[in-house]
């Protein structure tokens, strides 16, 4: 596929055959798939594949769990957040950084860790490249305790992870809510997780999906007594 041929095609074609069949409708997310250009943040080695419904690797390849997702996920991810205006966001797993120019397009502000130092500046680049002044990210592992301080309105994690950590759900504020894939292979669920009170939280599961793991978030015991 030549991504230089006819990009506007190919990125029509992601949105109709790929994302709209996710019951993807918002018009306004639609509309940031078509501004905010996907083929920007993939790797060149990879630019050839950016808008086929696939994991694209990046980094050196040395971590297989480091992939952007596909565009539909992404843009189901988005959606079923509803990310206001005044919103500020945690990401956990940067990647490329195009999640997190979706989600600055949507909200006030982005705070994005990436574990790995060399994705980290890179993705900070690429979004700097493209104008886009609402974003930080911070080379960081967001397995790790956050520092106390404000909580996020938005919690993305760009990866798959076994069960929520409750420090994330208690970074959340009141109203916040939190996505994340949960689950093991071969089944796992996206989590919409809303927190209602100081000391409740409500979950939604809305669609399965499968990916990759993002780094040093704990596993269940494989063992059994």
């Amino acid at each position: 596929m030549n991504i230089t041929a006819d990009p506007e095609l190919l990125r029509f074609n992601m949105v109709e055959q790929q994302i709209r069949p996710w019951d993807v409708y918002d018009p306004e997310i639609l509309e940031l798939l078509e501004t905010i250009h996907r083929e920007d943040y993939v790797p060149a080695t990879y630019r050839s594949l950016a808008f086929v419904d696939m994991e694209i690797p990046l980094g050196d390849g040395s971590i297989p769990s480091q992939v952007m997702l596909e565009p539909r996920v992404e843009a189901r991810t988005l959606q079923d957040l509803h990310v206001r205006k005044t919103d500020s966001v945690l990401e956990i797993g940067a990647g490329s950084g195009f999640m997190a120019a979706l989600l600055g397009a949507r909200a006030a502000r982005v705070l994005s860790l990436e574990i790995d130092a060399a994705l980290a500046a890179s993705a900070a680049q690429t979004l700097r490249r493209n104008g886009v002044s609402n974003v930080e990210v911070r080379h960081a592992d967001g397995a790790k305790p956050l520092p106390s301080g404000p909580t996020f309105d938005v919690i993305v994690l760009s990866g798959s992870i076994a069960q929520v950590p409750q420090a994330l759900l208690d970074a959340l504020s009141i109203g916040g809510r939190l996505a994340a894939i949960v689950g093991t292979e071969p089944m796992m669920r996206m989590h919409i997780i809303t927190r209602t009170s100081e000391t409740q939280w409500s979950t939604e599961q809305p669609w399965d999906t499968v990916a990759p793991r993002l780094l040093n978030f704990p596993e269940p015991s494989r063992f059994s007594f």
